[in-house]
């Protein structure tokens, strides 16, 4: 590991470190981790992600519905 200095805003700093603690993991391994995320060759297309309401791995773990598409309010709100 190599140490580095990076200087952002205090609100990001803030909300990183909430996320960090949420997920149970050091504010550097959140750091590690986002970075990794964005240099990825899986989860960038042109420079953007591919989809980031579906790439967040936070939200969504594992495999996602096939039909997800056409039945996305049953999954968000519950089938009537």
């Amino acid at each position: 590991m190599q140490r580095t200095t990076v200087v952002i805003p205090p609100r990001l700093k803030q909300m990183a470190t909430a996320r960090a603690r949420s997920v149970g993991v050091s504010f550097g391994e959140f750091v590690r981790c986002a970075l990794e995320r964005a240099l990825s060759e899986n989860s960038t297309r042109r420079g953007r992600r591919r989809d980031p309401f579906l790439d967040d791995d936070v939200i969504f773990r594992g495999d996602l519905p096939e039909d997800l598409s056409r039945r996305h309010d049953d999954y968000l709100y519950g089938e009537k």
